[in-house]
C-alpha cells in the first residue's frame, strides 16, 4: 500500500489546523487517465470558470439532482453518475482551450476523458462486459464483493483529498475509486515509465546522431503466454531471437519490446519487462539499447505505445522504425483490417505501416497522434 503524506494548509488564530491527504495512487491514476480533468482540478481559477459558466453550472446541478434522486440505491446512484451526450457537450465546449494541449484540441480530450469515465463506471461498477472479457473488466463478483466495491466508491468520491478533480463532479473519484477497489491500477504500474528500466537508453537517446542509423528503432511487439506462471510465450522467444539477429546488423540504435500483464488474466508478469530480461540475459544486447514499453495489450497499442516512447526519446518521426514479430502477426499488422482496426479501437492510424521486407519484417512510420491519452481503455490509456 502506497504510504500517505499529508498536505496542511495555514492555521488561522485560535483555529484547527486544515488537514488535507495526498492520495498517490488516486493521484498518478488522475494524471495518467484524465490528465485535463486533472489540469483543471489542481488550477483553482480555471475550476472556478469552468463550473461557473451558466451551462456547465446547469448541468452539473442536474446532475447532482439525478444523484439525489437516489437516496442510497448504490446501482441508481452509480448510473446517474454516467454521462449523458449533453453533460458531455455542455462540458466539453466550455473547457478553456489552453487547459490541455491535444492535436485535436482540449473539447476532443474532455470528450475522451468523460467517455473514460462511463467506460469505468459502466465496467467496474455496472458489470458491463469489456472490449475483451478474456483479459479487461472486473472479473466475476458475488453480490457482495459487487456491493462493497460500489459503496467505498461511492464514500471515496465523498470523501475529498489533495489534488483531486472531485470538485468538477464526484464521477472522477468514484471512477478512480472503482479501479482501486478491483486492483486494476495497471495504468500506473511502471510509472515513471523514461526512469528505472528505461533510464539508460533515454540518458543515451539525449545525444544520439540518429542520421546514423537506417531505422529509429525496432519494434518488437508482444504475444502473451496463455499459460498461469509461464514469464515469456513461445512466439514471444521467437520474437526475441529474431530480434537479437536484426540488431546484430548494428543499423538500429534502439529495441523497443511492447506487452503489458495482459495473458494470461491478472498474470503478474509484463511480457516487455520478460522480453528485456531475455535479451540482456540471453543475447548480451546492451541494456542501453533496450526501451521496455509495459503497458500494450494489444497489437494495436504496441505500435501506439511504441510511438509515444519514440517521441519522449526525441527521435525523429520523419524516419521509419522496422516492426519485428512472427509470420502471422506481421501478415495481420499488414492487412487492410489492421487499418480498420486501428481506427474503430484507436480513432486513428498510430503510423503508416510500410514496405514488407521479409516474412517477419515491416517498415513503420509512426505518427504524433498516437500522443492522444485515451481512458476508454483504462488499463493502458
Amino acid at each position: 500500500m502506497a504510504a500517505l503524506s499529508l498536505a496542511t494548509a495555514p492555521a488561522s488564530a485560535g483555529a484547527a489546523q486544515d488537514v488535507m491527504v495526498h492520495d498517490r495512487v488516486a493521484t498518478a491514476l488522475s494524471v495518467r487517465l484524465f490528465p485535463l480533468f486533472d489540469a483543471i482540478g489542481r488550477n483553482p481559477a480555471a475550476l472556478s470558470t469552468l463550473k461557473n459558466r451558466p451551462p456547465v453550472a446547469t448541468m452539473l446541478h442536474a446532475r447532482q439532482e439525478r444523484r439525489d434522486a437516489c437516496a442510497e440505491d448504490l446501482v441508481c446512484i452509480a448510473q446517474a453518475m454516467i454521462w449523458t451526450p449533453s453533460d458531455t457537450a455542455a462540458l466539453a465546449q466550455a473547457v478553456p482551450s489552453e487547459s490541455y494541449r491535444a492535436d485535436d484540441g482540449a473539447a476532443a480530450q474532455a470528450a475522451r476523458e468523460i467517455i473514460g469515465i462511463n467506460t469505468v463506471i459502466r465496467t467496474f461498477g455496472l458489470g458491463a462486459v469489456p472490449r475483451y472479457p478474456q483479459i479487461d473488466g472486473a472479473g466475476t463478483l458475488t453480490p457482495e464483493e459487487a456491493h462493497a466495491r460500489l459503496q467505498a466508491a461511492l464514500w471515496l468520491s465523498r470523501t475529498p483529498h489533495a489534488g483531486s478533480a472531485q470538485p468538477i463532479d464526484p464521477s472522477i473519484d468514484f471512477a478512480l475509486a472503482l479501479l482501486d477497489g478491483a486492483d486494476r491500477t495497471d495504468a500506473i504500474g511502471f510509472e515513471p515509465l523514461m526512469r528505472g528500466p528505461n533510464g539508460p537508453a533515454m540518458k543515451r537517446a539525449t545525444s544520439l546522431d540518429w542520421g546514423r542509423y537506417r531505422y529509429s528503432a525496432m519494434i518488437v511487439t508482444g504475444v502473451g503466454p496463455e499459460v498461469s506462471d509461464m514469464p515469456l510465450s513461445p512466439y514471444g522467444k521467437y520474437h526475441l531471437r529474431l530480434a537479437a539477429n536484426r540488431f546484430a546488423q548494428g543499423d538500429i540504435p534502439f529495441i523497443i519490446v511492447t506487452g503489458g500483464r495482459a495473458h494470461p488474466r491478472a498474470t503478474r508478469f509484463a511480457e516487455a519487462q520478460e522480453m528485456r530480461r531475455a535479451l540482456i540475459e540471453r543475447y548480451g544486447v546492451p541494456a542501453d539499447a533496450i526501451v521496455i514499453e509495459p503497458y500494450a495489450r494489444h497489437t494495436t497499442t504496441n505500435l501506439r505505445n511504441a510511438t509515444r516512447l519514440l517521441i519522449a526519446m526525441g527521435a525523429p518521426l520523419t524516419k521509419d522504425a522496422l516492426i519485428v514479430c512472427n509470420p502471422e502477426q506481421s501478415a495481420t499488422i499488414g492487412a487492410p483490417a489492421f487499418a480498420q482496426r486501428n481506427q474503430t479501437e484507436l480513432g486513428y492510424q498510430p503510423g503508416t505501416v510500410g514496405r514488407r521486407l521479409s516474412p517477419t519484417e515491416l517498415e513503420f512510420r509512426p505518427s504524433a497522434t498516437s500522443a492522444r491519452i485515451d481512458p476508454r481503455d483504462p488499463l493502458d490509456p
